[in-house]
């Protein structure tokens, strides 16, 4: 018998609505119930392509003895942090606050009946003993809890008050530091520090891809000629693509490695980081005219809209795991690989199946993911679709289907920067924005979250602001149709009166007035996104009380920024960008469009376009403008002259 997620549009809630554990959605009325009852609150958080989740549920939540503790002692409440992302930050820094380290997911969090939280976990195993970072096993845990909370042990509510107490109170930053130039070779430095010059990257393992690093990483290499911050790019986008890490039959990127070379990822696919890492590569082959990294952006590109799209729609991510178990869909064995090369007619099939790393003993749990330590071979763009189709007979992993305006616009705005060096990206692009705005900007409210073809419910938050509002300062940019641009300054004047108060930003408003981080962590902070569209719109409009805003946001930060700017790559690219200043190219609607590459080539990382009159181009700073050209290609030189 289903429990009461059955009613729920979240498909990770969904997967949960057949456990033996009575489950709630978020609500009013499970806070009520576990006041009235005394019950303590059990809260679990996690999101529909998270492989742990899915082991927590297997081992835990399926397990009739813990869900028999659960539901006779506790009020438990299931919560998507895609669809409920204040929620989730929140708890978050419960979790920090009470272990002194980051959390992750799944989240366990207990609370009073009350819903004052005393205790934190990340995945906890069903039995003590089993290795558990907090020693105690599932059932013993929420059994010791049961029995506080009954007897009602003082020591558990006192911890209780005190820690509502510290979340309670606001940290006010240091002293305001001026804005200097030098932040980015601190950033440099502790670059370097994290750096793995051997495999690329900047941790031992798990690896992450880290895409606002590698971004500050190419704006400096671009501002500085840096041979040190090109090294640490180059060497990081080659290794990333080897195998492994990224799909090399199907496309996109996975979601970490668990090694540090790359090779054996979850397998989890999250529009974010591919959306990021899009617009990453489409950079560096701008940049280094590499046309591996072009080939990347676009399969990457690809990918979403073959597997992951519907009606110009993203979908949110797919998972790790199938029927099979984790990875199925995407590795093979030695046998199938080397006799579909040899019916394909490959004499040298042997020869080619150790070049693709496919082995008999395998380098995952005894198969082969698809990976090459040098060059991609010619050839194996004749083999790629032989491996397709083995994947066709295979189920694919689920996919959520819950399109987000946020993670939507970072892959619209990568779109578009590919759209200059292929024009149906441009294309693509403007479909889907049109298309997200009419899904998810209802009667004058934008929305974060919906299945495709279902009402949106839940309201939009500061990322949502501005990771739109960015796309569609970038479809303004190659398209100069205004209404884009009328649309971003309508999302920038309402996300200010939401969510801005001196200097600080708050992510989301109402049930969880939740602040806004600053750091990049999972992806890049909404703070360092706002602060470029406040910048973008300063400069396109001539109106300083946008850039004034930026300004206050890197004022209030700045502190921090100068100090361990490695945690703050993007608000450390947008410092550099109010330093250094924006340049804007005003030339003919006709030439941004026929000259979309050779503008997006320019070396200067701060460069906007605005239609003018002209037939010419004229580079302008802020405040005035200061040369002119017929000839698109001496823009650059131009550009370089007036810095």
């Amino acid at each position: 018998m289903s429990n009461r997620l059955a009613n729920e549009d979240s498909p990770y809630l969904q997967q949960h609505k057949d456990n033996p554990v009575d489950w709630w959605p978020w609500c009013e009325e499970a806070f009520v119930q576990a006041e009235a009852q005394n019950k303590a609150i059990f809260i679990s958080i996690g999101y529909s392509s998270c492989h742990w989740c899915h082991v927590m549920e297997e081992k835990v939540f399926e397990n009739k003895e813990c869900a028999q503790i659960l539901n006779e002692n506790f009020i438990s409440i299931k919560v998507d942090r895609e669809e409920r992302p204040d929620i989730d930050k929140y708890y978050q820094e419960v979790y920090m606050l009470l272990n002194r380290r980051a959390g992750g997911w799944p989240t366990s969090i207990f609370c009073t009946p009350q819903n004052k939280p005393f205790f934190a976990a990340t995945y906890i195993p069903p039995e003590s003993n089993s290795g558990s970072i907090e020693g105690m096993g599932f059932k013993e845990i929420t059994q010791l809890i049961a029995t506080k909370v009954k007897e009602k042990d003082p020591k558990l509510f006192e911890n209780a008050n005190e820690i509502e107490g510290f979340l309670g109170q606001k940290e006010h930053p240091k002293e305001a530091t001026v804005l200097k130039e030098e932040f980015y070779k601190n950033f440099l430095l502790q670059a370097k520090n994290n750096y793995d010059a051997q495999n690329g990257g900047f941790s031992d393992k798990p690896k992450f891809p880290r895409a606002s690093t590698l971004d500050a990483l190419l704006v400096v290499a671009r501002l500085y000629n840096d041979t040190d911050a090109k090294t640490m790019l180059t060497n990081t986008l080659n290794n990333m693509i080897k195998g492994g890490m990224y799909d090399l039959v199907d496309g996109g990127f996975c979601r970490y490695s668990v090694d540090e070379k790359w090779l054996v990822p979850h397998f989890e696919k999250m529009l974010y980081d591919n959306a990021l890492l899009c617009g990453i590569y489409t950079k560096a082959y701008l940049l280094y005219e590499d046309e591996t990294y072009l080939h990347i952006a676009k399969e990457t590109a690809d990918f979403w809209y073959n597997f992951m799209s519907e009606d110009g729609l993203f979908y949110s991510a797919s998972d790790a795991d199938s029927e099979e178990g984790e990875g199925s869909y995407f590795v093979y064995t030695y046998d199938e690989v080397y006799t579909l090369l040899v019916q394909s007619g490959y004499e040298n099939a042997k020869e080619m199946c150790e070049t693709m790393h496919v082995t008999h003993h395998g380098n995952f749990e005894g198969k082969n993911i698809i990976r090459f330590e040098e060059e991609i071979p010619a050839w194996f763009s004749d083999v790629k679709p032989l491996l397709q189709k083995i994947r066709q007979k295979r189920d694919y992993p689920f996919t959520d289907k819950k399109v987000q305006t946020s993670w939507s616009g970072m892959m619209i705005n990568a779109l578009f920067l590919l759209g200059t060096v292929d024009n149906k990206y441009k294309e693509k692009a403007i479909k889907s924005l049109d298309k997200l705005l009419e899904t998810l900007f209802i009667d004058e409210k934008l929305y974060h979250t919906t299945l495709i073809h279902k009402k949106p419910k839940v309201e939009a938050f500061l990322e949502d602001y501005a990771f739109l509002s960015q796309a569609l300062l970038s479809a303004f940019q190659y398209t100069q149709n205004e209404i884009y641009l009328i649309h971003a300054q309508r999302f920038v004047n309402k996300a200010l009166e939401e969510f801005y108060d001196k200097g600080v930003w708050n992510f989301s408003s109402g049930e969880f007035a939740v602040k806004a981080e600053i750091t990049d962590t999972t992806y890049t902070s909404s703070v360092s996104i706002m602060i470029d569209v406040l910048q973008t719109l300063g400069t396109l409009l001539e109106d300083e009380k946008y850039t004034h805003f930026a300004f206050k946001t890197m004022e209030y930060n700045s502190y921090e920024l100068g100090r361990k700017p490695i945690y703050y790559p993007s608000m450390l690219i947008q410092a550099l960008r109010y330093l250094k200043g924006d340049r804007v190219i005003k030339t003919s609607e006709q030439n941004i469009d026929n000259y979309a590459y050779k503008l997006a080539k320019i070396k200067y990382p701060f460069i906007l376009l605005k239609r003018s009159e002209r037939d010419d181009f004229m580079i302008c700073g802020d405040k005035s403008c200061f040369a002119n050209t017929q000839d698109v290609d001496k823009i650059n030189q131009l550009v370089e002259q007036s810095l």
